[in-house]
């Protein structure tokens, strides 16, 4: 048993070692992971098992902390990202969620909460622009589940990711494919209360360090589309004024780099009051709110 116990603890502390010299900032966090799926258990179940013994690791531990070490996404090795209260299936082709997006998602339910308490007995409704995986929009359903929340993404492997995911939870959204810089979901115009959007956001021709975003994360979901990164998101923020009621709430996450200049040209486009910028848990400038100009 000791030699067990031994093998299974040395073995995990033995890949952090090798996942730190590789570069990877959550070696510790993701030798334990990759334990935890191939022995399909979850990470605390490994951590006792380090302490009291247990299993002994398969070969195919060794295989996939060389993947790791690669550079390749935790996320698409265990097929799975945790995000709030849910755990979605990613991989190739989605980008995979980030913990700091969960800030918007707080401001998006506090809003949610907010109309819901001026406006009992009526449905809140809530649309995701730039779906992804389908976090954002499946996190505010399983958490609010009265809401009324569509989605929208343009590519065909995210919105399939995001389908999968929205079938395996069993959340009620209503999920569509296209493009969110063009006019959309045209039976809510000016009927929606909550528009939230991750777009893509990254400057053209800044490219990530992050080989797990550069190498792995796609294209469409990270470049802005201009030297500054907000061509795509104001234009995706131009539809969201079209979806919104007078003074229904958008919130648009961006690079910290951009916490000035996309509410200042929010608020120049007219289209706007009551811009404010939020910083993630970090305190990093993170999600732009703002109302729907009343007129």
């Amino acid at each position: 048993m000791t030699e067990r116990v031994t093998g299974l603890r040395d073995e995990v502390r033995a890949a952090a070692a090798r996942l730190r010299e590789a570069g990877v900032a959550s070696a510790d966090v993701d030798a334990v992971e990759l334990a935890a799926h191939v022995l399909g258990v979850d990470a605390s179940e490994v951590r006792r098992l380090m302490v009291l013994g247990g299993r002994t690791l398969p070969d195919a531990y060794a295989a996939l902390v060389d993947e790791r070490a690669s550079r390749v996404p935790l996320q698409h090795l265990t097929g799975r990202a945790h995000f709030r209260r849910l755990t979605l299936s990613v991989g190739p082709g989605v980008f995979v969620p980030r913990p700091e997006t969960e800030v918007l998602v707080d401001l998006a339910l506090a809003e949610v909460d907010r109309v819901a308490a001026a406006r009992p007995g009526d449905r809140v409704r809530v649309v995701d622009l730039c779906s992804g995986s389908g976090a954002i929009a499946l996190s505010v359903k399983g958490e609010r589940p009265a809401a009324e929340v569509r989605g929208l993404e343009l590519s065909p492997d995210a919105y399939a990711w995001a389908v999968a995911n929205r079938d395996r939870l069993g959340l009620e959204v209503d999920l569509v494919q296209g493009d969110a810089t063009r006019p959309c979901f045209q039976d809510w115009t000016g009927r929606v209360d909550v528009v939230t959007v991750n777009p893509p956001y990254i400057p053209v021709g800044a490219v990530p360090l992050d080989p797990e975003v550069r190498d792995h994360d796609p294209e469409v979901a990270l470049y802005g589309g201009s030297e500054d990164g907000l061509a795509i998101p104001l234009a995706v923020a131009a539809v969201a004024a079209r979806l919104l009621a007078p003074g229904g709430l958008v919130l648009v996450e961006h690079a910290d780099s951009q916490g000035e200049s996309l509410p200042r040209r929010l608020v120049a486009s007219g289209d706007w009051s009551d811009v404010v910028d939020h910083a993630d848990l970090s305190g990093r400038a993170r999600v732009t709110a703002a109302r729907r100009a009343r007129r």
